[in-house]
């Protein structure tokens, strides 16, 4: 029995890209081949197989594994399944000592072949199917802009009686006394577009981007951002939500690898500095039908009425909708006023605080598009994308008018103005509630299940909200140890 990934594929379509494969491990006279898939949360797992014991059968009956040690999975009595991998996904391995032909894969129920409904992959691949049975649209472009940190120390560590981390960049303002200073580090706040030597990663950056390239990833520009202390952005062009989903996934690969390589280490954490910028992911948006673009048109800031209703809905289940975005505790440290972060669930063709901005720098129909502003990069992609789509489709089966949009800046508001505008949850936990209240939305098409949302929502809280709760902070030991 083929699993419906397979049978979706034309035949023709899915004999031609198993042969491909066998190809390229022939033509690169590869050793490994490496199956990955994404665990609940958005962490790439991995095992590998002997080149010469890897099997044509084994696209159509997959690979065990135990799956009760997967995060947010199975539990132990029930813990077979099967990773089937997507023969069209296969890239070598830029890293690896051994030759490796790379293929993602996703995860089935053992004897039925059934998608399994927490996997990720899965779930962004019945978001196209149900796009695509919705008649508005036949294709959903997402274009994301993941920051990063790079760190040349990284060390934490927390028990019963201490708590603690150190992270240290030899780009850090902090550094400009040390005694062998040179000089030339980015500001705080001041690191956006200085040239070497300030800009002390472009080469780094540079071969992150070839090995992106050599991989398939089409990168349009690499920079260095905002922040002090090595904060850095690669732009990759545009693709369909499955395939930019595998693409972000490949582009944390390559970024925290090549980082490695040369001594360093790399957070996507969206918050890992006080007191300056944070790492966002901005994620542009548009919908496509029979290969014309559907967000052009004669409406506010050139957008069409669908474009609209699209923002519309984004924004009226943007609470439930951060649940996904924005993951983690960590990921409200970074919604805060006065860092050009996006916590105003309005939108704006100019103003960089709002929650969905337009951007204004083509004419072009085809670039028309939105930007949600408040996603993040600690999001797993595949989930994330998803339910910014179906927000987005709800608001155009339910014509959400997104209201007025708001073109002044947004902090030279009154406080009264300011307090009318809808806010971004404050904390995981208020997005966490927010989606336990509003997930119908997410459920059309089967897309995602209630069994996905309680998961997530049971798994967020019992390991990271109530977590957190319970443990003091070092900055408590500031303010109270002398109470």
């Amino acid at each position: 029995m083929a699993p419906p990934l397979i049978t979706e594929m034309p035949v023709e379509t899915r004999q031609e890209a198993i042969r491909k494969v066998f190809e390229l491990i022939e033509k690169e006279g590869a050793q490994m081949v490496d199956i990955r898939f994404v665990d609940f949360l958005g962490q790439q797992q991995h095992f590998s197989i002997p080149a010469d014991q890897f099997e044509p059968d084994h696209f159509d009956e997959g690979v065990g594994f135990d799956g009760s040690s997967i995060r947010g999975w199975k539990s132990i009595h029930e813990s077979d399944m099967l990773v089937i991998p997507d023969p069209t996904t296969a890239f070598i391995d830029p890293f690896f000592q051994h030759k490796t032909v790379v293929l993602i894969g996703e995860i089935h129920e053992p004897g039925t072949l059934e998608p399994f409904q927490r996997c990720p992959r899965g779930i962004a691949r019945r978001a196209e199917q149900f796009l695509k049975q919705s008649a508005i649209a036949d294709v959903a472009y997402f274009g994301p802009e993941a920051e990063f940190f790079v760190f040349d120390h990284a060390s934490f560590d927390e028990g019963p009686n201490h708590a603690f981390y150190k992270i240290d960049s030899d780009e850090g303002a902090w550094n400009r006394g040390r005694h062998d200073s040179l000089g030339y580090k980015p500001t705080t706040k001041g690191g956006y577009f200085p040239v070497p030597p300030t800009d002390s990663l472009q080469n780094l950056r540079a071969e992150m981007v070839l090995h992106m390239e050599a991989i398939g990833i089409p990168v349009e520009c690499q920079h260095h951002e905002v922040a002090s202390g090595g904060q850095c952005e690669i732009d990759f062009r545009f693709q369909p939500l499955l395939k930019c989903a595998d693409f972000l996934m490949n582009y944390k690969y390559i970024v925290k690898n090549t980082a490695w390589k040369y001594g360093k280490t790399v957070t996507f954490m969206p918050k890992p500095i006080f007191g300056d910028n944070g790492s966002g992911m901005h994620t542009h948006i548009s919908l496509w039908k029979d290969e014309q673009p559907l967000f052009f048109g004669d409406r506010y800031a050139g957008l069409s009425q669908e474009a609209l209703w699209f923002i519309g809905g984004i924004l009226h289940h943007a609470p439930a909708v951060i649940a996904f975005t924005n993951p983690t505790t960590n990921s409200f440290r970074r919604l805060v006023p006065g860092f050009e972060a996006p916590v105003n669930l309005v939108y704006s063709a100019r103003n960089r605080s709002a929650a969905i901005r337009i951007p204004v720098y083509s004419d072009s129909p085809k670039a028309k598009r939105i930007e949600a502003r408040f996603p993040d990069p600690s999001c797993n992609p595949y989930l994330a994308f998803s339910a910014l789509l179906l927000a987005g489709l709800d608001g155009i089966r339910n014509q959400i008018d997104p209201g007025q949009p708001v073109d002044r800046d947004i902090y030279h508001l009154s406080p009264e103005e300011q307090a009318a505008l809808p806010q971004a949850p404050k904390s995981l936990e208020e997005a966490l509630e927010a989606l336990e209240k509003d997930h119908e939305f997410l459920l059309q098409g089967g897309v995602f299940t209630e069994d996905v949302i309680e998961a997530w929502i049971q798994y967020k809280y019992d390991n990271e909200v109530q977590q957190l709760r319970m443990r003091p902070h070092p900055y408590e030991f500031s303010l109270y140890f002398d109470v």
